[in-house]
Order: structure tokens, then sequence, then C-alpha cells
């Protein structure tokens, strides 16, 4: 049995019960890496714990995969993967693009998902089928755009810093091959680009409760979501994500290079 959307915004209603009542508040962080800074705050953990609490009321025989929780059940045909707060630093920083993730997978490949921005008001919604967006501005079916080739793309990354080795040369090639680059809005780079606002998205060092609800989000709208070698991203890892198939070959040639 398979969840619908009320059930999904009622997960995103109990994070973000959690979570906007501590956006802008001077919240205390937690260090959760010893070298390096990988913070975790009081939201991010009381999110995740609201909303396993419901899966396991109403999902009970569900895996759930957690970033502050630990992980249930992965052997389970059914698998919830939850990043309660995807973009901490922003989120402790007072910018408006992080977002909570909430995916499905049905035997190892994500199927559902949710990425919600309590603060704008937001919610795209992946059901199995298609993507959807909710906001202010009304709510509608979201698709992929096809801006023809790698040269006319907006491209999106967190960071240019998370690329390590070889990979950032890799990176660069396609940076100075596209139209636009911009950095630093976590997940909400991956539903613009659902929504055909942008064009590419493309990381690494990711897990899999960075993707876990975004892979649905892209591929029902139109896009391809792939890891660096081309296979399936639900590891997380390098990961590319384009509105186009033509748009996403171009640039994994050049990142295979």
């Amino acid at each position: 049995m398979f969840p619908d959307r009320a059930f999904f915004y009622r997960l995103a209603d109990a994070a973000k019960a959690e979570t906007l009542p501590r956006f802008r508040t001077g919240l205390d962080v937690v260090n959760k890496q010893a070298s390096g800074f990988d913070p975790v705050t009081e939201g991010d953990q009381a999110a995740e714990a609201a909303i396993r609490a419901l899966i396991t009321e109403r999902f009970p025989e569900h895996g759930i995969l957690g970033e502050e929780h630990g992980n249930v059940g992965l052997d389970r045909d059914h698998i919830w993967v939850i990043d309660p707060i995807d973009g901490t630093r922003a989120f402790i920083s007072g910018v408006p693009v992080w977002g909570t993730l909430i995916g499905l997978q049905d035997k190892g490949r994500s199927v559902m998902g949710l990425m919600d921005q309590p603060f704008t008001g937001e919610r795209y919604f992946a059901d199995g089928t298609a993507s959807w967006y909710a906001g202010p501005d009304g709510e509608r079916q979201i698709h992929t755009r096809d801006c023809g080739a790698l040269s006319n793309a907006i491209m999106f990354t967190t960071s240019p810093h998370m690329f390590v080795g070889n990979d950032i040369n890799r990176y660069r090639v396609i940076e100075d091959r596209v139209r636009l680059f911009r950095y630093g809005i976590d997940c909400y780079a991956y539903a613009l680009l659902a929504a055909g606002h942008i064009d590419l998205v493309i990381e690494t060092g990711l897990k899999p409760y960075d993707v876990g609800a975004l892979i649905p989000l892209i591929e029902q709208a139109g896009g391809v979501f792939t890891n660096w070698e081309g296979g399936r991203p639900e590891a997380g890892g390098r990961v590319i994500a384009a509105g186009s198939a033509a748009v996403h070959r171009e640039a994994l040639d050049l990142l295979a290079g």
C-alpha cells in the first residue's frame, strides 16, 4: 500500500511545526564532524522524530532511512528516506532555501517524494506518476524544460568546494560551457529544475537521504537524474540532474572525460 498526497502533506506539516518556529531564532548548533563543519540543530532532530512517529503509526511494516535517528528495516520493500532539514547551513544562516525531504522507495527505487520549504510556503511533490507544485501562487503540475544545449543551460551546485581531486576540474569544464551558473541553494535547486526554471544540477558527496525525495520529483517532471557513471542515483555520491536527456548526455560526457 502506497501513501497518498494527504499523508505526505501530514508528514510535512509535522516537520514544519518543529522547524519553522526555530528558523531565524539563533538556535544552538552542534557540529557532527570532528574535522570540518557538519551542523545539526534541535530542529533537525525534532522534525525527523515527528515524521518517523507518524510513519511508524501508519505504516509499521515500512523501513526508514533517516539522517538523524538511524535506520530501521532497510531490507524491506518499502523504505522512507528522510532528511528533516536539507541545507542546515542555510537554515542556521537565515536563508530560506533549505527544505524538508521525504521520499519513498519501492524495492530500492525512489518512487514518491516531497520537498517542503515552510518559510516560503512551497511544496514540490512527486505522486508516483507526475510532479506538482503548490505555493503562494497556486497549485499546478510541473515539468522540466529542454534548453536545447549545454551552452544555453542554467546550472546550480551547492558549492564548488564540495568537489575534490580531479572532480573539480571536470566540474569546471562544464561551468565554463553553461550560460549561467549559481551556487548555494541546496535541495531548492532540484525543485527549480523540476519546475522548469533551471536546467542542470551537479553535485558530489551526497548521502541517500539527500536525494531520495528529489529523484522522483525530477524524473516524474520529465528530467533525468543519475550518478556520474549514468547509473541509478539512490545511493547518492556524485550526481547529475538535468531537464532533458540531451543536456544530461552532453554534461555526462564531459564529466567522464
